[in-house]
C-alpha cells in the first residue's frame, strides 16, 4: 500500500469468497485532479476510503472513477466509493459504458449462474449496477489528467470494454485483467469476452515498453523483463483460438 512512484499510488485487493481487484489513484496531489482506477469488490468501500486516507490524500482531490472493465471484482463498491465522492464523474469504455447507463448486468457478472451466486451471497438486487456515465472512452483517448498523460488502449478478449492505461514517458502499464504477473493472463469464458481478442489485445500491449505494469489483481511487477508481455502472448498463443 502507498506511493509506487511519483503521482501513482496503489491500494491492494483483499480477496474473501470472491477475489478484490486492486485499486489505484493516479495524479500528483497538489494538482487537486485525481483519478480512482477501480474501486473493487463489494464491501471493500470503507477499506479503500480509509487507505486512501491514510495515505494523506483528501479525498476532494479526487475527481473521477476511472474503470479498466466493469466486472464483479472492480466496480462491487463503486456505490459505497461514490457515497465518500459523490461529485466524482464516473468514466467507461463506451461498450461498456452503455450497458451500465441501461441496466443490463451482464459484463456486471459474466454468467448467470455468477449472478445468482452473488446477489444470493451479497444480497445484491438487480439493478444494483445501474449508474450515469460521464465520459465514454475510446481507445485512443489521451487524459491528461492531474499532471500527468496516460493513453488509453482498447483491449478486448478478457471482457468486451477492457481498457489499458499506459503512461509512456515512465513506461507504467495498468491493464486491468488482461495481464498479470507471472505470466498469467484473464480468463476469457465469460460475457463479452473473446479468446483471439484477448490475444490481440496481449500483442498489442506487448509492443509497448513497460517497466512498471500494475494488473488488476496479484502482485505489482517494478522492472518488468523486456518482452515479457509478448513472450506471456506466445505461451498462451495455443489457447487463444
Amino acid at each position: 500500500m502507498g506511493n509506487v512512484t511519483d503521482g501513482v499510488f496503489f491500494i491492494p485487493g483483499q480477496d474473501e469468497f470472491i477475489p478484490d481487484s486492486h485499486t489505484y489513484l493516479v495524479g500528483e496531489p497538489p494538482s487537486q485532479d485525481l483519478s480512482l482506477i477501480d474501486p473493487g469488490l463489494m464491501g471493500k468501500g470503507e477499506y479503500k476510503i480509509k487507505a486512501i486516507q491514510e495515505m494523506g490524500i483528501e479525498l476532494e482531490v479526487i475527481k473521477r472513477v476511472i474503470m479498466t472493465h466493469t466486472h464483479l471484482d472492480h466496480i462491487g463498491c463503486l456505490a459505497e466509493i461514490l457515497q465518500h465522492i459523490p461529485w466524482a464523474e464516473l468514466w467507461v469504455h463506451t461498450l461498456e459504458a452503455v450497458p451500465l447507463e441501461q441496466g443490463d448486468e451482464r459484463t456486471v457478472y459474466g454468467m448467470e449462474m455468477f449472478r445468482g451466486m452473488c446477489q444470493t451471497q451479497y444480497g445484491l438486487k438487480p439493478g444494483a449496477f445501474t449508474f450515469q456515465v460521464h465520459r465514454h472512452l475510446q481507445g485512443g483517448d489521451n487524459l491528461e489528467i492531474g499532471g500527468i498523460g496516460w493513453e488509453v488502449i482498447h483491449v478486448p478478449g478478457h471482457s468486451m470494454g477492457g481498457i489499458a492505461l499506459y503512461h509512456r514517458p515512465q513506461q507504467i502499464l495498468i491493464p486491468g485483467d488482461v495481464v498479470y504477473a507471472d505470466y498469467a493472463i484473464g480468463r476469457f469464458d465469460l460475457h463479452g469476452a473473446d479468446a483471439s481478442e484477448l490475444k490481440q489485445s496481449l500483442l498489442r500491449l506487448g509492443e509497448l515498453d513497460v517497466d512498471i505494469l500494475l494488473p488488476g489483481h496479484n502482485r505489482i511487477v517494478k522492472g518488468l523483463p523486456a518482452g515479457y508481455i509478448r513472450d506471456t502472448a506466445e505461451q498462451w498463443g495455443p489457447y487463444l483460438r
